[in-house]
């Protein structure tokens, strides 16, 4: 037993006599993914402004070729509310591709002549996810102000008379807002477009009347997405 003892000693010395590092911890290993994130995807994300702007902020996602998804919502009516896309502060006249509705498909495509783009912005192609949400993965939602850090959800965790809105975060509070990208981590493919939070209706005793408790926030997932686009993105 001494022999193993002094033998372990041995080897931790030697270990630390040769440099070896310590293992990173988990939070180490959050944060670094949480840089490389930041560093590939923030690029991608863009402000869209109505015509006039409107008093809130929406976001979108630059994809490639020219074209920009958001969320329906944000955009509205295109043939009434000319849209723009804003990069680094500089908005960019749109057309509009392909619109939904924020009561279906809470999807717009924009298009931007691609010449008019900066060329860090015109060499980027993002891709759709080919996998689903899978509740407890790990993502991150994007907008120009900067990345922040959630899990998917289990739709069991969501009201039954929303389980439509199945593919949801959590971290209602700090994660992005209307438009927004929600990203695979691992990947740092599109897994979703954010479009609305899930609220809940509360009426404790101590209160005597209702109010909405907010639960998660919905994302079009990216099944959605691919079959929104046009073939050959």
């Amino acid at each position: 037993m001494g022999r193993l003892l002094h033998l372990s000693r041995a080897l931790v010395l030697a270990a630390l006599g040769l440099g070896f590092a310590p293992l990173p911890t988990a939070l180490q290993l959050a944060q670094d993914s949480l840089q490389v994130a930041e560093e590939t995807l923030l690029p991608y994300a863009v402000n869209i402004h109505r015509t006039p702007t409107q008093t809130w902020t929406g976001y979108g996602i630059y994809l490639g070729k020219g074209l920009f998804i958001t969320a329906a919502h944000v955009v509205g009516r295109g043939w009434l509310t000319w849209p723009k896309v804003v990069v680094a502060g500089v908005e960019y006249p749109t057309e509009i591709v392909r619109e939904g509705s924020f009561e279906s498909t809470d999807l717009t495509l924009l298009s931007v002549d691609e010449k008019l783009l900066p060329m860090r912005l015109r060499l980027r192609h993002m891709e759709v996810c080919r996998h689903q949400p899978v509740a407890g993965e790990p993502v991150v939602t994007v907008v120009p102000e900067g990345v922040v850090p959630s899990r998917v959800i289990s739709p069991e965790r969501i009201p039954i008379s929303l389980r439509r809105f199945s593919t949801a975060i959590e971290d209602v509070a700090r994660t992005g807002n209307s438009g927004s990208g929600v990203f695979d981590v691992q990947q740092r493919c599109l897994l979703g477009i954010m479009s609305r939070k899930i609220t809940q209706a509360r009426s404790p005793l101590s209160m005597g009347k209702n109010y909405n408790r907010d639960v998660a926030k919905y994302f079009v997932p990216a099944r959605e997405i691919a079959a929104f686009l046009p073939p050959g993105l």
